[in-house]
């Protein structure tokens, strides 16, 4: 099934979306857990269970997560805009245990980062591709264990 999410955007009209559909599966009665990874969604990570509520018009859409897998969201943006750039990204942290997706249209990368990964080298590899000028990046769903990581 499809679960929407409606997405507020900032002064500079990101994300470029009014909504973002997402995979989940049903857990409960009135629960999905959600079964990709989110390229726009913040505070929700794949596996994270969330309450649904069923619109007039029989669209199904987020309500609140209420259930954390302790899985990471993380975007990277490649500053090499051609698919390689994308799957550069992709390699470059698959040997941590994390997977993710490209969105060619956006130029960006989705990461999963799962709770068993090496949380700390994961954040060193994209700190370092930043001030290496491979990508930049940004959080869209992280857990404490991430929060806790020195940055640097």
């Amino acid at each position: 099934m499809r679960v929407v999410f409606d997405l507020p955007q900032d002064e500079n009209g990101w994300p470029p979306a009014a909504s973002e559909r997402m995979w989940a599966v049903p857990v409960a009665p009135g629960r999905v857990m959600l079964d990709n990874i989110p390229f726009f969604v913040r505070g929700v990570a794949l596996g994270d269970v969330v309450r649904i509520e069923t619109d007039d018009e029989g669209v199904v859409r987020a309500a609140e997560a209420v259930e954390f897998s302790g899985n990471c969201t993380i975007r990277v943006v490649p500053f090499t805009r051609e698919p390689a750039g994308r799957q550069a990204v992709l390699d470059a942290f698959a040997s941590w245990g994390v997977e993710g997706e490209g969105a060619e249209q956006f130029g960006l990368v989705a990461l999963n980062v799962p709770p068993t990964a090496d949380l700390a080298a994961v954040r060193r590899l994209l700190v370092q591709g930043e001030a290496d000028g491979l990508w930049d990046y940004e959080e869209g769903c992280v857990t404490d264990a991430w929060r806790a990581l020195d940055p640097a």
